[in-house]
């Protein structure tokens, strides 16, 4: 342990700064004031995997981490469909998922949003239509905004996500 000590003290800080705050908090703010001024409140997420390889949810699994903190801008994953505003699915809708999807999809209260994320869930990806598989959301469910990409990353997602409640408040 004591060599560890010393060789940190030799190293010195291996960390970066922290970022200084600037206009990219002048545009968290405007997202989380949007975000409460369409809906009130914070914007719950329902996530389902139709049938993905996993890639799609490694990438919303970085939307909560620190870097991204989709929580400080007032949204949030929930466990529950009938907390939901959202629907958000990623992967190929699978014949083994179709009837657990409407029924998550029949829970989730009016007025819904439906995301589509990941080449998979627009249109079936590499996947495509076969016997296990659906194809995209689309053949399934209205789906308000499509995120492409194999997998979409965080900030793409974020910005789907987004675009989705900005279209609820113009509607």
């Amino acid at each position: 342990m004591l060599h560890v000590l010393k060789q940190i003290a030799r190293g010195g800080r291996k960390t970066e700064r922290p970022p200084q705050p600037g206009a990219a908090q002048v545009g968290i703010d405007r997202l989380q004031h949007d975000v409460l001024r369409t809906l009130g409140r914070a914007l719950a997420i329902r996530h389902v995997d139709a049938g993905s390889c996993n890639a799609c949810e490694l990438e919303l699994h970085a939307l909560v981490n620190p870097y991204y903190n989709i929580e400080g801008l007032g949204i949030r994953f929930v466990a529950s469909p009938r907390h939901a505003d959202m629907l958000l699915v990623t992967g190929p809708v699978t014949t083994h998922m179709l009837i657990a999807l409407q029924r998550t999809y029949d829970a989730v209260p009016a007025p819904k949003l439906v995301v589509a994320a990941g080449a998979c869930a627009c249109n079936g990806g590499i996947y495509g239509e076969s016997y296990a598989t659906i194809g995209g959301l689309r053949n399934v469910l209205p789906v308000d905004v499509e995120i492409d990409g194999c997998p979409p990353t965080p900030t793409m997602l974020l910005q789907g996500i987004l675009a989705a409640v900005r279209g609820r408040s113009a509607r």
